[in-house]
């Protein structure tokens, strides 16, 4: 184990808004690198092309360091001409009946699956996730393209007839138009697969920005697509940093932003976009706890909570990073510690490795110091995780599965998203002191309750102020058929990811009142007053 690390807050304050706001704060490299290191590609109006850029973003393996590629800032005409061919393409887009859009879809699935090894792979080299991770990956977002196959059932309008005699009123859903999305790199396909599917089913079009740090699974995404018949122009991806964020949220044709990440970084893009005059979902950050009873199974609790703290090196946004053991559930601690203790670090293309590496030495370098941090605020460090090694990969951005214990709400490593392998834990003696600390943090993402008590599970859900729950279930994320309904500081906006909700946040209703009298009773009278219908 190596010594706690002692950080002074300011330090920690700087180098947290530096590495959690990674699409604000990316770092341009303009230096000439050799011409033998690939570059991502622009995907513009139905055309993989290079960018013209001179400002370009290194892409390095998390696992060992090595330089994969390099992502262009594109360029303001590149950003622009996206724009364009996304305003015309939709044009006659909006066109297409519900039905043949969704034919689309149904190609675009049976594609993904084909193509899921070629996904994952991609995946775990430039995000760093396990194989077995990045199927999964695959798998969630292939669920929701699915939904899409459908989606003519969630954009039906509402109708009233005979509201006075010959008139009636009716509803239509109508695409926007132009949308964006800003994506994430801790799920490099199922958060294009929330974006774009949803926002092109429902017959709008969308400018995509992938993440800098791993674009790669949203570049194939796109290849199959246009193979699956999406017209050009419907689906673009450009790349980049703030420039590229900022061209979104002030394009005029953009007429709604989708955006899964950090709060920094979703709360500008929300302020900013709005401003413009454009709807905007974001989902941020989030801290999900976990309520543990002296009456759950405890083996299956022990498991559900190592497999959900440290899975993903635990870079997800509803990873299980808190929990709190009521009354005797406390004494399961040293069994998690073991658990997680036993987890194999490594790269995530060895099929035998449990925890892959963290994104970037930036985010490594974090980690640690929060670790630090929560034993400077006073917790007890049961599993220390800094200073790994993993032999042959030795430059990888590795953290081992590391628990605190004793926190309180002060301690930095609870108040903070540390979005690494950590968990933290503190102990309470009722169910009702759990509840209100859950409730009191401002995240609202998601929390679980493990017990076998019906009474007890039904006043959790009650009572508890967080938009997804499980029982005995540690990651509750929905399948596509509801949404993701996280809540207070973990989301701007309020109008949710995919379902039924998704469906609504890309379209608009239009209201239609209409008079088709067959024989009017009276001659034709100019009405002065205003109309009340019904009144015959």
């Amino acid at each position: 184990r190596s010594p706690p690390i002692r950080f002074n807050r300011l330090s920690i304050e700087m180098l947290s808004k530096c590495v959690r706001s990674n699409i604000l704060k990316t770092k341009i490299q303009t230096a000439q690198l050799s011409a033998a290191v690939p570059k991502v590609k622009n995907f513009i109006n139905g055309k993989f092309e290079d960018s013209k850029t001179s400002e370009w973003i290194n892409l390095y393996n998390p696992a060992n360091g090595e330089l994969l590629c390099q992502v262009p800032q594109s360029t303001p005409e590149e950003l622009k001409r996206a724009e364009e061919g996304a305003k015309e393409a939709f044009k006659t887009w909006k066109e297409v009946p519900v039905q043949q859009r969704q034919r689309v879809f149904f190609k675009l699935q049976a594609l993904i699956r084909e193509h899921t090894e070629e996904l994952a792979k991609s995946i775990t080299l430039e995000q760093g996730k396990t194989l077995a991770d990045a199927r999964g990956d695959v798998f969630r977002g292939l669920e929701v393209v699915e939904s899409v196959c459908n989606i003519g059932n969630n954009i039906m309008g509402e109708t009233q007839e005979n509201l006075s005699r010959g008139l009636d009123t009716y509803t239509y859903r109508q695409p926007l138009g132009v949308t964006a999305g800003i994506c994430p790199f801790n799920f490099p396909a199922m958060i294009p697969l929330w974006m774009f599917p949803m926002a092109a089913g429902t017959g709008n079009t969308m400018i995509m920005k992938p993440s800098e740090k791993d674009p790669g699974a949203a570049m194939i995404l796109a290849r199959l697509a246009q193979e699956a018949g999406l017209p050009d122009g419907v689906v673009q991806m450009v790349h980049g940093g703030v420039d590229t964020v900022n061209f979104l949220c002030d394009a005029p044709s953009v007429r709604a932003i989708s955006f899964v990440g950090g709060n920094m970084a979703g709360e500008h893009i929300f302020d900013r976009g709005t401003k413009n005059g454009k709807r905007v979902q974001a989902n941020l950050g989030a801290k999900n706890h976990a309520t543990v009873m002296p009456d759950a199974d405890k083996d299956a609790t022990i498991n559900a909570i190592v497999g959900a703290a440290f899975g993903a090196a635990g870079q997800r946004c509803m990873a299980l990073s808190t929990v709190i053991f009521v009354g005797d559930s406390k004494n399961w601690l040293p069994e998690i510690v073991e658990k997680a203790r036993k987890l194999k670090v490594g790269p995530g293309m060895d099929n035998s490795t449990e925890v892959g590496p963290l994104i970037s030495k930036e985010s490594k370098a974090r980690v640690e110091m929060l670790i630090g941090q929560g034993v400077e605020d006073g917790a007890e460090l049961l599993l220390d995780g800094r200073g790994v090694v993993v032999p042959g990969n030795e430059k990888g951005n590795y953290v081992g599965p590391s628990v605190l214990y004793g926190v309180d709400a002060k301690n930095r490593a609870y108040t903070e998203e540390i979005f690494g392998p950590v968990l933290v834990c503190l102990s309470v003696d009722t169910l009702e002191e759990a509840i209100e600390f859950t409730n009191n943090s401002k995240y609202g993402n998601g929390c679980a309750i493990f017990t076998q008590h019906g009474p007890t599970a039904r006043k959790f859900q009650h009572e508890i102020d967080v938009g997804q729950v499980g029982i005995n279930v540690p990651i509750p994320v929905p399948l596509p058929f509801f949404s993701f309904t996280g809540s207070r500081a973990s989301i701007r906006g309020d109008v949710h990811f995919y379902g039924k909700q998704g469906a609504q946040f890309y379209t608009q209703i239009k209201t239609i009142t209409a008079n088709w009298d067959y024989k009017a009773v009276t001659p034709a009278q100019i009405a002065m007053s205003m109309p009340t219908l019904g009144g015959r």
